[in-house]
């Protein structure tokens, strides 16, 4: 059951390729931008499409196949957990920014 507490699971389109840096370490990284779209009607019954970003994150041999196999608008199911980054943006202030790191990614056709 532990493994359930914290696993998110997504479909859905590359915004862009995957953007892979490779640390000094030798460890690599991946970072993905994943497009979900959800459709639903409004209350005059027309059909409206929403979409949500959400940035994904993988590390080592996970990261170098997704490098060598990902491209921009290609499906893929993304399963891992939610973490969140801390960072300082341009001008000093303090953000915090949600990342699925992705344990496992399938393809669609």
């Amino acid at each position: 059951m532990s493994t359930i507490r914290n696993s998110v699971t997504l479909i859905g389109h590359l915004g862009r390729d995957p953007e892979v840096k490779t640390f000094e370490s030798g460890r690599t990284k991946a970072r993905l931008s994943l497009a979900t779209n959800e459709l639903y009607r409004n209350e005059k019954g027309e059909a409206v499409t929403t979409t949500q970003w959400h940035v994904c994150v993988a590390w080592g041999k996970l990261a170098e196949r997704m490098q060598e196999s990902l491209k921009k608008g290609k499906e893929i199911i993304v399963k891992g957990k939610l973490t969140y980054s801390t960072y300082e943006d341009k001008s000093g202030v303090k953000r915090v920014s949600p990342e699925v790191v992705v344990e496992e990614f399938l393809m669609m056709n």
